[in-house]
């Protein structure tokens, strides 16, 4: 069973934001199972595995009558001084918070352990807040205790399809840098660092917004 900072009841209506990759699908399958009232949502930023991923989300919610939204990219060029990540977050939290619904992220504990990381390396260790409200918008990420592992795990257990992104794979992007070379090597000196780290996270201790980097 997965672990949830955030538990939401039954008439509560919320948006969950699905990439179509394994993190968002076992957590649509999750809230499937719990009849939960979501829509899935997937913003299409325009790359060339987008419409294929799109599909995935699109034929997981027609087969199992979620209700399915899709967004686009509507402010181009890219404005000078964004990177691609930056400008990408930018407008798919937009498109979001448009919908005036909260909004649940599928962030889990490996995107936390890589965040502090990143953060580390400029001087400013931070941890990803589970709740965020701004303007009567509010942004939750309930699943920050689990790991990566254990979302991978449910899928395959559940059956559940998911899409492998491959510019996940690409270090030119800071966050893959940490993810597939940083991080291994921290794990090698503290083979315990993500258990650290969940313990701070469920005590509140020095939790901060910090979406600098993230997915």
């Amino acid at each position: 069973m997965l672990h949830q900072l955030i538990k939401f009841d039954r008439k509560t209506p919320f948006i969950l934001a699905c990439s179509g990759g394994v993190d968002s699908m076992a957590i649509a399958d999750f809230y499937k199972r719990g009849n939960k009232d979501f829509s899935v949502a997937y913003f299409n930023h325009g790359t060339s595995q987008a419409d294929a991923m799109e599909k995935l989300v699109r034929e997981w919610a027609e087969q199992n009558s979620v209700e399915f939204l899709t967004g686009k990219i509507n402010s181009e060029p890219k404005p000078a001084g964004l990177s691609p990540e930056e400008y990408w977050r930018n407008e798919r939290y937009a498109w979001l918070h448009s919908h005036r619904l909260p909004v649940v992220t599928c962030h889990h504990l490996n995107d936390l352990v890589e965040t502090w990381l990143f953060g580390a390396l400029h001087g400013k260790p931070k941890l990803i807040a589970c709740a965020i409200e701004g303007g009567g918008r509010w942004l939750y990420r309930p699943f920050l205790t689990n790991t990566k592992q254990q979302l991978i795990d449910w899928c395959i257990k559940h059956n559940v399809k998911w899409f492998e992104d491959t510019s996940n794979q690409d270090t030119k992007y800071p966050r893959n840098r940490i993810r597939h070379n940083i991080l291994p090597e921290a794990l090698k000196v503290n083979p315990g660092l993500l258990t650290v780290m969940k313990k701070k996270i469920l005590a509140g201790d020095d939790a901060c917004y910090d979406y600098s980097h993230l997915e």
